[in-house]
């Protein structure tokens, strides 16, 4: 099969004929009907991120079934739509039968080096991670179900409840998943920090009801919410510096939720935090039900999140749009169609 394959920090990725991918007994093969470019991907990529040559990354993603292992649970047969969690976990320890696959202690992730991922025209998934998509959705929504539980797992672990008052921190996909559950969930208001105009704009049609570009614009309209603040701050970049912004911006007794993945020192001031009383909390990847309810809520139409996809590429133009989006203009989710 064709895959778009990693080799060095320093080149493209390469479109090379790969093995294709066979079933463990308890294992799907899928056929790879579209894939997410994840901001987590181009970290890997990068200097720190210590992928190995031969690496196929890609782990949003959704497509049929082709092959369906001996001892697979689940009711999956050929030609069924899926998507899945990327990883597989061993299926019987406490977190696997809880749907926690994430934190399984024998977990294989797919695409960051255990397993193969999605820039590809077959991936092996395990059926006790995968789920099938609804009929009302397409392979390009089904690509979508993963960064949009990463923000519902973010959502669920702030605690978010009607009439609250959220700050988001970037706009890129897992930012904008955040602002799309925090509406969802009822909230008052939600002020989306970002510095590119087009994705202020997507988090506006995703439920933001202010668009700023950075933190000092920001205080002004926080110190204007009921109780001289926000609420619960999502940070969803992960750059250096954004810690302390967000301890500086927060008001007393409100949460800080970092989903940003932060791979370089950092510094802050916990004093400042201690004054105020903060709640922090770090938060990374989801649950099975998480996948779940994102996947019924996108099928009902209570959720939308088309306005995140401003591109869709073939895997042989994969990279050339994975090299730009390391310096991305207008693009937010890029999907890939093999």
């Amino acid at each position: 099969m064709r895959a778009a394959v990693f080799h060095a920090v320093d080149q493209p990725l390469a479109i090379e004929d790969v093995p294709d991918p066979t079933p463990g007994p308890r294992d799907l093969v899928v056929e790879v009907k579209c894939c997410g470019i994840c901001g987590s991907d181009l970290h890997a990529a990068g200097p720190s991120g210590g992928l190995p040559d031969g690496c196929v990354m890609g782990h949003e993603f959704a497509g049929r079934v082709v092959e369906v292992g001996g001892e697979a649970t689940g009711s999956f047969a050929p030609g069924d739509a899926v998507t899945a969690i990327p990883g597989i976990g061993c299926g019987a320890c406490a977190e696997c039968l809880a749907g926690d696959v994430m934190h399984c202690r024998a977990l294989k992730i797919t695409g960051l080096g255990d397993l193969p991922g999605a820039y590809a025209q077959y991936l092996r998934v395990g059926s006790n991670e995968a789920l099938h998509l609804p009929e009302a959705l397409d392979f390009r929504q089904g690509a979508l179900v993963e960064p949009l539980a990463v923000g519902l797992n973010a959502a669920r672990a702030a605690g978010l409840t009607s009439g609250q008052n959220v700050m988001v921190i970037g706009a890129g996909p897992i930012g904008l998943a955040v602002t799309l559950w925090a509406r969802f969930f009822g909230a008052r208001s939600i002020l989306v920090s970002e510095p590119a105009p087009g994705r202020r704009a997507m988090a506006e049609a995703m439920g933001a009801t202010h668009g700023v570009d950075g933190s000092a614009s920001a205080a002004p309209l926080l110190a204007e919410m009921p109780g001289g603040g926000a609420d619960v701050i999502f940070e969803c970049v992960g750059v250096p510096g954004l810690l302390a912004q967000c301890v500086d911006l927060a008001a007393a007794r409100s949460k800080v939720v970092v989903a940003g993945v932060c791979m370089q020192p950092d510094t802050w001031v916990p004093g400042v935090a201690l004054i105020k009383e903060l709640q922090l909390q770090f938060v990374l990847a989801y649950r099975k039900s998480d996948f779940q309810l994102t996947l019924d809520m996108m099928a009902d139409g209570r959720i939308d999140p088309g306005p995140m996809v401003t591109d869709r590429v073939g895997l042989s133009q994969m990279p050339e749009a994975f090299e730009a989006l390391k310096h991305p203009s207008t693009q937010c989710k890029v999907l890939v169609e093999p």
